[in-house]
């Protein structure tokens, strides 16, 4: 708890005569809630960057704590695979209200003909490991991409981080080919999500049938497919898609690691085994494309999954970006970190390829064992705004044991 915590303003009120004989047996302390009077214990949503880095992460200006009142609920990153010391994010936010801890700031009204812009930017490394073995793909317009418009909203807009293990050929495939079998497929547009899992199901078959693939080789694979307002995330792996709304981190797809509840519990009803967390004591993913080693013959059902997780949602004017990368960024990093650090370097910037830049160089300094991809796509041209935190006129009290009590929290 830093020094400012303890600082609790006490306004005493010299009580009326009534108010002395209505306080005869109970003693209150009165004191009014300003946006300076109250300091939050340090929380996990800004960054604390390592030394030497060039970015630097929530300062305690008043003005940039302002910004986070919103991150009070931080999503915790997966612990990183063999790193000896892991920095944490930290933040401090003031209090303004005690109902603003879960309501978070008073939004603008959404309106109906909101509609997105894309512009996105991306950064790869392959970190510390020999090989690089990351793919991904940014198509801001998908109709000029496609060089067709009929039967496509607009503005659209297709993303994918492909996180190849066995060699890089499968995520080189699914980077060429995934696109195209969305869009070819026969129910695409109309039928989008069944396009996409169609989509998942026919690279997988392929990557049985290249012969210019080992069939030792997989990928993970993280696709967005954005139609006007209208987000559909595909999910096959541990890479994560990450919304940046106001300043919050909303998760947009689920982690499959072998350990996972329902992951183990799939795995296990289909004959599948986990060995210190490797499904059959060979791979640290539950669902992946490729990997037929392990799959068997095409057509059976096996432990290892190629079937994606789908999540849709539909853009306001509060979501301001998406974050989508592979495993060696959450590896050491929250969901809840990275959005804070992309909405501030937004407001500096507004560049999402230096935000994808900082986001790796973080995690690299924070000793990711891993390949790194991110991409950043933004939805407007704009950037992010400033947070402004509406103050409360009301008054509050505090009984003298309740006082108590909050100074042994403060000074503990």
């Amino acid at each position: 708890m830093t020094p400012a915590a303890s600082k609790v303003g006490v306004e005493k009120h010299e009580p009326t005569q009534t108010q002395e004989e209505e306080e005869k047996h109970e003693t209150h302390h009165y004191f009014t809630w300003t946006d300076a009077s109250f300091q939050m214990a340090r929380l996990d949503g800004g960054c604390s960057t390592s030394k030497g880095s060039t970015v630097t992460i929530m300062e305690n200006e008043a003005d940039d704590t302002l910004q986070n009142l919103n991150q009070l609920s931080c999503g915790v990153g997966k612990p990183p695979r063999n790193v000896s010391a892991m920095r944490h994010c930290s933040s401090s936010a003031f209090l303004t209200d005690p109902e603003a801890a879960y309501s978070g700031i008073k939004s603008p009204p959404t309106e109906s003909g909101f509609l997105p812009v894309f512009r996105s930017g991306s950064w790869s490394e392959k970190g510390p490991k020999q090989y690089m073995e990351d793919e991904f793909v940014c198509v801001d317009n998908l109709q000029e991409h496609l060089a067709i418009s009929a039967n496509l909203p607009s503005p659209a807009a297709f993303y994918g981080v492909f996180d190849g293990h066995g060699g890089k050929d499968a995520a080189s495939f699914a980077k060429k080919n995934m696109l195209k079998f969305i869009v070819e497929d026969s129910q695409f547009p109309t039928g989008k999500k069944k396009a996409i899992k169609s989509a998942f199901v026919k690279a997988d078959h392929a990557l049985a049938d290249a012969k210019a693939v080992d069939n030792s080789c997989g990928t993970t694979a993280l696709t967005a497919l954005i139609m006007g307002r209208t987000v559909f995330i595909a999910n096959a792996g541990d890479s994560r898609a990450v919304l940046g709304k106001r300043g919050r981190a909303i998760e947009l797809s689920k982690d499959h690691k072998p350990n996972c509840t329902s992951e183990r519990q799939r795995i296990e009803r289909l004959g599948g085994v986990i060995y210190d967390g490797y499904l059959n004591g060979q791979l640290s993913v539950a669902r992946a494309l490729g990997d037929w080693h392990i799959k068997g013959a095409k057509g059976a059902k096996s432990p290892l999954s190629s079937e994606p997780e789908l999540e849709e949602i539909n853009l306001t004017e509060e979501d301001e970006f998406l974050i989508l990368g592979c495993d060696g960024l959450w590896d050491v990093m929250s969901s809840q970190c990275a959005v804070t650090m992309v909405r501030k370097e937004l407001m500096v910037h507004n560049d999402p390829g230096r935000c994808s830049r900082a986001l790796v160089k973080e995690a690299l300094q924070r000793n990711t064992c891993d390949n790194l991809t991110v991409l950043v796509v933004c939805f407007s041209h704009d950037p992010p705004p400033k947070i402004e935190i509406p103050r409360s006129q009301r008054r509050r009290s505090i009984s003298a044991e309740g006082l108590d009590l909050l100074k042994g929290v403060l000074n503990c």
